[in-house]
Order: structure tokens, then C-alpha cells, then sequence
């Protein structure tokens, strides 16, 4: 897994983290059971402070994607498909809101909007 962090991003080091261990695991580059770095060894490689990486695991942990076992490390959780379905469906809504400001701004009708959808949909992407 390859973690690149941008200092120069708005996100928080530590969200960065997540996310980038979030879509590992959702590609299945991470999975289940596989082991995560060691928050020190990852915060080496990083350069950063192992406090950031701790926060980062610590949340991943927390929302049910990463499990920690003391004196063995982090794994992969077993994946919970519920919650990675409501992750996408947050990721969609937030997509759909974008599109709303769009055509909204850019007098786009709702019906123009569905029209394309239903394009897209029936083109098989």
C-alpha cells in the first residue's frame, strides 16, 4: 500500500490516511485480516508525527474498518457491507449535490438532469 500525503491539501494529514487506507480497502488492495503498517513504522515512512497516524487508525478503528490487537498490530476488519454501502451512497449524495449547484447556477432544468442519468444508465458505464 502506498500512502501519498499532500501538505499542501486543506485535508488533515490524518484524513488523508484514512482515506487513502478507506479505497485500499475498498479496491481490495487491503484485504480482510491483512496487516497494517505500524503506526510508528508508517509515520517513519510518511515523516510525520506517529500521533497523526495513531488518529488516523484510531478513527479508521472506530468506523469499523481496521481492528487493533494489542501487541500484534492493525488488520483489515472483516468487511462490514453495510457500512461500505453507505460510504458509496454518502459519496453519491455528495456528487448529486454538486450536480444540483450545477444545474441550478447554470439554469438546468430537472428534467434535463434525469434525462442524462437515464442516458448514462442505459449506455451500461
Amino acid at each position: 500500500m502506498n500512502i501519498i500525503i499532500s501538505n499542501n491539501s486543506s485535508t488533515p494529514i490524518y484524513e488523508q490516511i484514512k482515506t487513502a487506507i478507506k479505497q485500499a480497502i475498498f479496491t481490495n488492495e487491503l484485504k480482510e485480516e491483512d496487516t497494517l503498517p505500524s503506526v510508528r513504522s508508517m509515520a517513519n515512512d510518511l515523516k510525520i508525527s506517529f500521533l497523526t497516524v495513531k488518529k488516523a487508525y484510531d478513527e479508521l478503528e472506530e468506523e469499523g474498518y481496521i481492528k487493533t490487537v494489542q501487541g500484534k498490530g492493525s488488520f483489515v476488519a472483516p468487511k462490514n457491507i453495510e457500512l461500505i454501502r453507505e460510504e458509496k451512497l454518502k459519496e453519491i449524495q455528495e456528487y448529486i449535490e454538486k450536480i444540483y449547484d450545477i444545474s441550478k447556477i447554470s439554469n438546468i432544468s430537472e428534467e434535463e438532469i434525469k434525462e442524462l442519468f437515464k442516458m448514462i444508465f442505459e449506455e451500461d458505464y
